[in-house]
């Protein structure tokens, strides 16, 4: 079984559950939780509840369950790899897939994908429902994503995301001109009171994104935005609330686009980490998927003929 050790730094006095979560990404909340309930997190030696709040200076150990069997369908849907070895897969996910299984998506997901082309070879801290995944993109979001066929390879990447040394940028086709580069630090938290959305919300998860203007058009910019921390929907939430939203965001955009597109246009463009094995600092970028290409050149040809 895989430990996981973390030296408690609670002046907000926030319970375990949360405090696992925050300060080790690649455990969400509710498996927090979970642990705690079986037993498998100590403070100090001491197995613990999970409204237990760790004061600084307390130790805490975490045991992480051999995986389970699976309940999920491998299938032979093609992935487009752009990279592969022993330890980790760096995949370029096209738009309208999910990630991984959840109420209502269990099969045609990116981890049924997974499991066909690596089998048994992912890592299993996330889970049995997210076997391999590292860190999530959106459904409507195209790009590249880190999986991990190990865990070894998963908690050393996940640590780097933790701790800002992964490089992730994305391109974003946003409404409006921005006039210039700039940097949004606002906290992002969910919703008060629409739980299906992220919000800028006072005393939320720090959330910091760096943005540059690559090309301006009439009513549009794209961007190149850089995330120094990957809250849910970060870069989605940020632009909405400075007045710039995603051409075609459902959740957070415009009602009235005149472009019309299957979803956010966002793409996930480069990826850098260092190897979890060599200690090799990689980075790789994609080509902007066709569709998001064509819009681009739509406008400039619009730009073009005035």
């Amino acid at each position: 079984m895989e430990k996981l050790i973390l030296t408690a730094d609670n002046p907000n006095n926030i319970r375990i559950d949360k405090y696992i979560s925050d300060n080790a990404e690649e455990i969400s909340r509710s498996y927090a939780a979970e642990l705690c309930e079986k037993g498998m997190v100590t403070v100090s030696g001491c197995p613990t509840g999970k409204k237990y709040k760790p004061q600084s200076g307390e130790v805490i150990e975490i045991t992480l369950p051999e995986p389970e069997s699976l309940d999920l369908t491998p299938e032979n849907i093609p992935l487009n790899i752009i990279y592969e070895d022993d330890d980790v897969i760096v995949v370029n996910k096209p738009q309208g897939m999910v990630v991984h299984p959840a109420a209502g998506n269990t099969h045609g997901t990116l981890v049924n994908a997974l499991l066909y082309h690596c089998g048994d070879k992912l890592s299993a801290i996330n889970g049995v429902k997210r076997p391999g995944i590292v860190h999530r993109i959106d459904k409507d979001t195209a790009g590249l994503l880190i999986c991990a066929k190990n865990n070894e390879a998963h908690l050393k990447l996940s640590r780097q995301l933790k701790e800002r040394k992964a490089s992730r940028r994305y391109y974003a086709l946003v409404n409006g001109r921005v006039k210039e580069d700039g940097t949004v630090n606002m906290p992002i938290a969910r919703h008060p009171k629409d739980r299906k959305k992220m919000a800028v919300v006072r005393g939320g998860r720090e959330a910091v994104t760096h943005y540059r203007v690559l090309e301006q058009f009439r009513d549009y910019t794209l961007l190149e935005c850089t995330l120094e921390t990957g809250r849910t929907h970060q870069i989605r939430v940020h632009m909405a609330k400075i007045g710039h939203s995603l051409v075609g965001d459902r959740t957070y955009g415009i009602s009235k686009e005149k472009i019309k597109t299957n979803g956010q246009l966002l793409f996930a463009k480069t990826i850098g980490f260092v190897h979890p094995k060599t200690g090799e600092y990689m980075e790789f970028s994609a080509d902007l998927p066709d569709y998001f290409e064509e819009i681009l050149n739509n406008l400039r040809r619009s730009e073009q003929n005035g």
